[in-house]
């Protein structure tokens, strides 16, 4: 189980990472208007985010 976790936190690794590279500009504009957004709202998009990761999960398992 530890090494699925090690590549899950990989893969997630690569992922974050593609925007940064890909378009510096741009993400670092994404992050200034993500600093603007109220605590409520993101929590929202975390637990939307989370659930979405879920339902991925379970529909690939």
């Amino acid at each position: 189980m530890l090494e699925d976790i090690g590549r899950a936190v990989g893969l997630m690794l690569v992922f974050e990472g593609i925007m940064p590279f890909l378009s510096p500009n741009r993400w670092r504009n994404m992050a200034q208007v993500l600093a603007s957004i109220d605590e409520r709202s993101m929590r929202l998009i975390g637990l939307l985010s989370m659930l979405l990761g879920l339902m991925l999960l379970i529909f690939w398992r």
